[in-house]
């Protein structure tokens, strides 16, 4: 199971190689949020021709300046550590282990969470989609996948669509794909362009999707539907983030929780009956 593999699981943190210059990371986000630096600067109380000075290599920005800069471009905490080490600065946001003493209460605190969202299933994933944690329930996902796809670190975005793995049971394939792709598509924007992301990207469109078409969604959800041994399953899922964090790790996970959308999948979950009764 899953849940039973808990401490081998590799939390691997998207990162990116460090620029030569600060100038040119700050450049390259920049550009890369679509901004001109007379906009940037406006946003961010600083003079374009200090701006332009800082990007050129002319001027040698402050750690402030750099943060300042790196909040409008919502670099994320990780990548903001990448800049004030390219700038010559300590990075300001620690990035402890998953495992690590200092992160226990959070953690433990998370995996009460997912147990307790049996008999539903529930994941705790890092920006890249990999698996941290899980419940028991996630058995009823990867029943008939490959073990190969099993072997840890799990991706679940490869494991939806790979021809291995989920994908021969979903049945709105076309709808989740491109609900899928959708989501990686703008996890790579908001990381400035991860490179791990960005293969992933390229792997999983090379997939083929039988030919279906994405079509719209049949209500106010996009909805995984799945075939199984005892009827279709059918699942919304809501996906929440840690509030206020502190500590690069922790910033990268987010807790994606599956719901059933109709009375028959409740029932086959819950063993033939309803647990919210």
């Amino acid at each position: 199971m899953v849940a039973g593999r808990r401490c081998s699981y590799a939390c691997a943190m998207a990162t990116s190689a460090l620029p030569v210059t600060i100038g040119a990371a700050l450049r390259r986000w920049r550009e890369h949020r679509s901004l001109s630096q007379l906009a940037l600067a406006n946003r961010a109380a600083v003079s374009t021709r200090h701006l332009s000075f800082v990007e050129n290599g002319r001027s040698r920005p402050t750690s402030k300046m750099i943060l300042r800069l790196a909040e409008v471009l919502e670099v994320p905490m990780g990548e903001q550590n990448h800049l004030l080490l390219a700038g010559g600065f300590a990075p300001l946001h620690p990035a402890h282990s998953i495992d690590d003493p200092e992160l226990s209460a959070v953690m433990s605190g998370v995996r009460s969470l997912i147990d307790a969202h049996a008999p539903y299933p529930a994941l705790l994933l890092d920006d890249s989609w990999d698996i941290i944690d899980a419940n028991h329930a996630i058995d009823a996902l990867l029943a008939g996948c490959d073990p190969l796809l099993l072997e840890p670190p799990i991706n679940v975005i490869r494991l939806a669509l790979h021809p291995l793995g989920l994908s021969a049971r979903i049945r709105n394939l076309g709808q989740w794909r491109a609900h899928l792709i959708h989501q990686l598509r703008q996890r790579i924007r908001s990381t400035g362009g991860d490179h791990k992301l960005e293969a992933l990207l390229a792997e999983v469109e090379g997939y083929p999707n039988r030919g279906e078409p994405a079509g719209e969604p049949q209500g106010p959800v996009v909805l995984l539907e799945l075939d199984s041994d005892g009827g279709p399953l059918r699942f919304f899922s809501v996906a929440s983030r840690i509030v206020g964090p502190a500590d690069v790790t922790v910033d990268s996970l987010h807790l994606e929780t599956f719901l059933p959308a109709d009375a028959s999948t409740r029932a086959s979950l819950s063993g033939g009956s309803d647990p919210s009764v």
